[in-house]
Parts: C-alpha cells; sequence; structure tokens
C-alpha cells in the first residue's frame, strides 16, 4: 500500500484508544500526522545514522534528552512541538556540540483534536529545518481521558562535538565575564500570562527559540569561552549557581545590566516573584575570557536570537559557588538557588 492511499484514510477529528492500539489506525496516524511530515530515512525500529563530523579524529558525541509538559500546550511565541526541538537542540549547543539528529515521543490524550497535532508536528518540523536537525525516529502511545493534558513530548538529541572543543562550567576562571544574549523572564511570563488565571493582560510573548547557530557563532568568534547554560527552568539566577558551584568560583552580577522588559518586571512586583527564577527557552548565560567579550558580543548580535546580548557580571576568587547580585542601591544580596518551583509546568 502506498503512502499516499494510505495516508487518505485518517477520518478522525479527535483521537481514540484504537490509534495507540497496534494496528491499522495507528498507522493511519502515524503516517499522515508524523511521518508524512518528518520524513523519517526509513521506517525500521531504529534510525540508522552516518555524518562526516563523526569520522574526524578527536569527535565526541554528545547525547541529551528530556520531556516537555508545558501547559497551555499552545502559548503565544510558540508551542509544545517548537519547546521540545528548541529545548533540546540548545542543551546540545551549550556544551559546544553541534546538533545532528533528534527522536520524538508522544503521549497523547485520548480525546486529543488531531488538527491540534498536526499544528505541534508543522511546528517541530519546522524549527528542526531552521536548527538545522532532523527527526529521525520516534513513537506514539495513546492513554485514557484524564490520564495525560493533551500531549506530553520527549524529545532526545544526537550532536557531534568537533576535536579541541571542551565548554564545561568548571574551565570558568577568575575575570570571566558573564554574557546573556537577550532578555530574562520572557517565557515564564508569558506562560503565565497565557494561563489566564490571573486576569493579566500583556503582548508578552515566549523567547522559545534554537541557539545551536548563536553558540557556533559565538565559539568561532570567542574561540576561548569557557562554558554555557540554557537558562531555562530555575532562570538565570539557578544556572548561574550551577556555573559558581562547578567552577569553585564566586559569581557577581549587577541588577542594572539585568535586560528585563518592563512588563516582565511590573508582573513580577504584582505577583512577588522575581524575575532572576523565571524561565527562559531561548537564552542562555556564557562565560568567556574578558579580552574576547566585545567578540562574543558582536556575534551574537549579529544573529536575531541575540541581538538584546549583553555582559550581566564576572566570575572572581571569592566565597565557591557564591552568587551575589550588586543591587540599585549600592549594597549586595545572595542570589540563591530557586526553592520549588516559582511556576508549574513551564517546558
Amino acid at each position: 500500500m502506498n503512502e499516499t492511499t494510505r495516508v487518505s484514510r485518517l477520518r478522525d477529528d479527535r483521537v481514540t484508544l484504537a490509534h495507540g492500539g497496534g494496528g491499522k489506525a495507528m498507522r493511519d496516524l502515524i503516517g499522515e500526522v508524523f511521518t508524512s511530515v518528518f520524513e523519517p530515512a526509513s521506517m525500521e525500529d531504529q534510525a540508522r545514522l552516518s555524518n562526516a563530523a563523526l569520522t574526524e579524529p578527536g569527535a565526541r558525541l554528545a547525547f541529551t534528552t528530556d520531556s516537555f509538559v508545558v501547559t497551555p500546550v499552545e502559548f503565544p511565541g510558540g508551542d509544545i512541538g517548537k519547546i521540545a526541538v528548541c529545548g533540546t537542540v540548545n542543551d546540545l549547543a551549550v556544551g559546544g556540540a553541534i546538533p545532528l539528529w533528534l527522536s520524538a515521543a508522544f503521549i497523547i490524550e485520548e480525546g486529543c483534536e488531531v488538527a491540534l497535532l498536526r499544528r505541534i508536528v508543522a511546528s517541530m518540523a519546522a524549527e528542526a529545518k531552521k536548527a538545522g536537525v532532523k527527526i529521525v525516529t520516534g513513537d506514539t502511545k495513546v492513554v485514557g481521558k484524564g490520564s495525560a493534558d493533551k500531549v506530553f513530548v520527549t524529545t532526545s538529541g544526537v550532536g557531534v562535538i568537533p576535536a579541541g572543543r571542551d565548554l564545561s562550567a568548571d574551565k570558568i576562571q577568575p575575570g570571566d565575564v558573564a554574557i546573556v544574549n537577550g532578555v530574562l523572564g520572557d517565557h515564564g511570563a508569558a506562560i503565565l500570562a497565557a494561563r489566564g488565571d490571573m486576569a493579566l493582560s500583556t503582548d508578552l510573548t515566549s523567547d522559545c527559540a534554537g541557539l545551536g547557530h548563536l553558540m557556533e557563532a559565538v565559539i568561532a568568534a570567542a574561540p576561548g569561552t569557557r562554558a554555557a547554560r540554557d537558562a531555562t527552568r530555575g532562570g538565570v539566577a539557578s544556572a548561574l549557581n550551577e556555573m559558581a558551584e562547578a567552577s569553585g568560583l564566586a559569581i557577581e552580577i549587577a541588577e542594572d545590566a539585568l535586560p528585563l522588559r518592563a512588563e516582565v518586571k511590573g508582573m513580577c512586583e504584582i505577583l512577588g516573584l522575581d524575575p532572576l527564577y523565571l524561565a527562559n527557552e531561548g537564552t542562555l548565560v556564557a562565560f568567556v575570557p574578558e579580552d574576547q567579550a566585545d567578540a562574543a558580543l558582536a556575534a551574537m548580535r549579529s544573529l536575531p536570537e541575540g541581538q538584546g546580548a549583553c555582559i550581566i557580571g564576572k566570575a572572581h576568587a571569592g566565597e565557591a559557588g557564591r552568587v551575589t547580585m550588586r543591587t540599585l542601591f549600592g549594597g549586595s544580596r545572595i542570589v540563591d538557588m530557586l526553592v520549588g518551583e516559582q511556576l508549574p509546568r513551564i517546558c
């Protein structure tokens, strides 16, 4: 049976348990909604991967996995499909890897609209193409009504770290500067507003974006780049604390250097939130030697995802693992790891 004949048989508007039963209904759903868009090289039970970068002496594989349960599944600036691709691409990129391949597994709630799945899959395909990665394998499961929330997505990613590249937080040195590529907290604030629980009116959109091309530009311009982290759950504060602990150094940031939108500041003041802990999905913090900071900033600002890049702080030989912020009033306060969760299900 050819693909055209097979995909034309999906007539359901909503997913039923039959679509997870392993028979014809499941085959039709997978064929029309997923594989017709992702176009894997084969329909075997595994992807068979080859790339010239793998043959270079000293090259290493990087591998990561993540699950996405964001609510709502569609939000200003993205959806669960876009965030699944971007989140996994970014986890590879901040480690210096060139992202190449993704897998995608879907847990679909009975009753989920097929039209919603189509939009999510189209979003994933578009973002994967933009990032230069291929979705090569995956899986679908259908669970009963109430056992999930429309759809959950798990993605795994594989990339190649070129020979001689070794980004790691324990490589950060005293005097290295901390650079972010854009504004902080937009994703968390946009998700909070999109939920509609607090009648907040805002035009905020998520910063959700893949950062693979940006990281390559930074590394090319500033080859001494030490380390990078994407500031997702726990925000930039948690990313900085992780890096301070791994490096055995102290990090100080400046409150007046933090790139924050007025809308995010206002929302946080109203709700008693700290924007340093709000999630981002297209923002990273990188540490580079001070004499390469201008080159790194120029590289970031040359790309749409980095036009708001700025220096926010510096590492120094203070109390190991301590992150502090120089406040607008000239004082200093500790910026600790997030305790608990400011906003659940943001990715």
